[in-house]
Order: structure tokens, then C-alpha cells, then sequence
């Protein structure tokens, strides 16, 4: 009785040593790609090209003409605003004045209404 019972037990163990070691091969997933070419494929580092200083000079030339470009057109902007204002009448020219006022005051109140209804539209108004 005893020799069948160490005979099953011995059979356990045994079963329970194979068992074991082909879980823990399992534990450690290895990449087959990596151990192919050394490195995970789809992790590509883009390649920076260098422009030609040329390029480079054309680019920051151009920027500074759009910025000169865009202060001229704000500056004849207001020049124009303040011509349209100056060859009204005195009285046009006050109600002008007024109105200016009493829409940046309602575009204020509005802006506070929406910041203080909803924050994320709020946002847009900072």
C-alpha cells in the first residue's frame, strides 16, 4: 500500500515538475522580431534634413517682408478708422463715439455671461 501510494505521489511531483517549467517558460514573452534584427520594428526615428542656408535666409527674409506687410496694413487700418471719423460732423462723430462705448460695454457683459455660464467657452474669451 505504501509502494502505490509513493509511486502516485512520485508521479505527482513529477507531473507537477513539467508543469511548473513549461510556465515559466511562458512568463517571458520575447519579441521574435528583436531577437531577429536586434531592434523592435515600427519604432522609426524620422530623419531631420538640413535645409540649405540659403533656404534658411529666403524663409527669414520673407517672414520679416509678411511681418513689415502686416503692420503697414494695421497701420492704414486705423488711419482709414480715423479718417472716417474725422470728415464726419461734430455731432456724427460724437454718436460715433457713443456707439464704440456702448458696444465694447455689451461685448463685455456678453463675455462675462458666457465665461460665467460656461467654463470651457469662457476660455475662448482670456
Amino acid at each position: 500500500m505504501t509502494n502505490k501510494s509513493t509511486r502516485k505521489l512520485f508521479i505527482f511531483l513529477f507531473l507537477l515538475t513539467l508543469t511548473t517549467g513549461s510556465c515559466n517558460a511562458q512568463l517571458f514573452h520575447k519579441n521574435p522580431e528583436k531577437e531577429l534584427f536586434g531592434k523592435t520594428v515600427g519604432h522609426k526615428k524620422e530623419t531631420r534634413v538640413k535645409e540649405p542656408r540659403s533656404a534658411l535666409r529666403a524663409k527669414r527674409k520673407q517672414e520679416r517682408n509678411d511681418r513689415r506687410l502686416q503692420k503697414n496694413y494695421e497701420k492704414t487700418v486705423k488711419q482709414s478708422q480715423k479718417r472716417t471719423i474725422d470728415i464726419q460732423t461734430a455731432e456724427v462723430q460724437s454718436r460715433m463715439k457713443q456707439n464704440k462705448k456702448d458696444y465694447k460695454s455689451r461685448d463685455k457683459e456678453k463675455r462675462k455671461k458666457v465665461k460665467s455660464s460656461t467654463r470651457r467657452a469662457g476660455r475662448k474669451y482670456d
